[in-house]
């Protein structure tokens, strides 16, 4: 076996790199480099489940980010449990081949009660006075209090947020050193999430976003060299590009107008009422699961998401199978917008109505993905301070709403999710084995790039 370090660096395609990224750059000059074609949704959990078992999310089950669980008539996005993930993964075959086989899996996602060696996630604690405390989960249990004792507190809050910045990025690249120290796992899979931010914030045209292109390559370079030191083969990959939008198409409040969505009235607010509803539409930045629980509907809504400005196309059942798309989980219907615009999931069409928790950084309540969490409202006179005195007033043991995040959708310049047409601002894998690669053609498929993995560790 050849010990192989996988950095999942999100968001990185192959026009990012370039004189910016000189330790990328070299590992493609001596290496291969490849575009990957990407999944679709082109999101990472469905990336990653793809990358992870080989198969196509007909197979492996996850259509998205979150979907909408019937049985409990709920929404959830960001679920752990690796067991929502179908099929074999990786790890399980590796080992089927050589019973020696280890992984450690660091801040990929569905990376809870999986069958992987090691084990890194973010897991924050939610206290019953409805605080969000900053931690993780790591098998084993003790890693937890190790990895903390020597980095600090993992740091919640710049992984994902109008806070987040190459700081977490860091820390996992430090955790990842003391695991392959302590464990010397054979394949180490490592999640890196800097370019997400400032590519969604400021799109990928950005002159600033160089400055992150040079963070994240010395965080990569790093590893590249200690991965080298220690004759690991590298494998640098990622889940999807990002390209430039100018705002949301409001999916939700198109079914509301129809008359086909419902809410309820919660002390004032509005909350969507899925269970209620005869079609709703789970976001997930370009791409929509449209769930129609009156059977006899389901051309109307088509015809009338059809007609919206900014959606490109929507699928049903028959079409979604020819594309290996259609499982349980999905939507009658699946949306897909324009190249450059993106999936919103504002039900309201009042923001004095807007429910609590859309003007705070809550991805497990809200139904539906929303990246205008990484901008602070710039309608707050004092910015950063009005977040710290909400923080002091929490701590003092106040109760209080977080809401510091804008409901302006035009925030956003850059999203992803249908995949990209042109496959140099799309996904990429590079390899430091050029004579693995060759064997696989120009272009990857999603489903190829497990089979290329395993190549790398057992040279098959």
């Amino acid at each position: 076996m050849h010990p192989t370090l996988v950095l999942n660096v999100v968001g990185l395609t192959p026009e990012l790199i370039g004189e910016h990224t000189p330790h990328l750059s070299q590992l493609a000059k001596q290496g291969a480099l490849r575009p990957i074609a990407a999944t679709l949704p082109a999101v990472t959990c469905t990336a990653q489940a793809t990358y992870l078992t080989g198969r196509p999310v007909s197979e492996h089950g996850i259509v998205a980010n979150g979907w909408y669980f019937r049985d409990l008539s709920e929404i959830w996005l960001w679920r752990q449990s690796n067991h929502l993930v179908m099929g074999d993964k990786i790890w399980d075959i590796a080992r089927r081949r050589d019973p020696a086989f280890s992984v450690a899996q660091l801040f990929w996602w569905y990376n809870m009660y999986s069958s992987a060696d090691v084990s890194v996630t973010p897991r924050p604690m939610y206290l019953a006075d409805g605080r969000k405390l900053p931690d993780c989960y790591t098998e084993p249990a003790q890693l937890r209090d190790e990895l903390q004792a020597e980095l600090g507190q993992f740091p919640l809050f710049k992984f994902w947020g109008p806070m987040a910045d190459i700081s977490c990025s860091q820390w996992i690249a430090d955790a990842a050193r003391i695991v392959d120290e302590r464990y010397a796992p054979t394949l180490h899979l490592v999640y890196l999430p800097h370019l997400d931010y400032n590519l969604q914030r400021l799109g990928p045209h950005d002159p600033k976003i160089a400055d992150d292109l040079r963070q994240i390559d010395a965080v990569c370079g790093g590893l590249i060299d200690e991965a080298r030191r220690t004759q690991r083969r590298v494998v640098v990959l990622s889940e999807y590009g990002i390209t430039p939008v100018h705002g949301a198409v409001h999916i939700n409040r198109v079914l509301r107008e129809r008359g086909w969505l419902r809410v309820r009235n919660e002390c004032g607010r509005e909350m969507l009422d899925p269970g209620a509803s005869r079609a709703f539409a789970v976001a997930d930045h370009q791409v929509a699961h449209v769930y129609v629980q009156d059977q006899g509907i389901v051309e109307q809504v088509r015809d009338a998401l059809l007609s919206c400005d900014g959606i490109e196309t929507v699928w049903g059942k028959a079409e979604q199978a020819e594309r290996q798309l259609a499982h349980g989980r999905s939507g009658e219907l699946l949306a897909i917008t324009e190249r450059d615009r993106w999936f919103s999931y504002y039900f309201w069409l009042d923001d004095k109505l807007a429910p609590d928790y859309a003007r705070t950084v809550d991805i497990h309540k809200k139904p539906g993905y929303d990246p205008v969490e990484l901008f602070l409202d710039p309608k707050l006179s004092l910015g950063k301070l009005s977040v710290g005195a909400k923080l002091l007033r929490r701590k003092l043991g106040f109760r209080g709403l977080l809401d510091v995040i804008s409901l302006d959708d035009t925030l956003v310049k850059g999203s992803h999710g249908r995949p990209t047409d042109d496959p140099h601002a799309g996904p990429l894998l590079l390899s430091s084995e050029p004579h693995l690669v060759q064997q696989w053609g120009p272009q990857l498929l999603a489903t190829d790039v497990m089979g290329l993995l395993l190549a790398h560790v057992l040279d098959d």
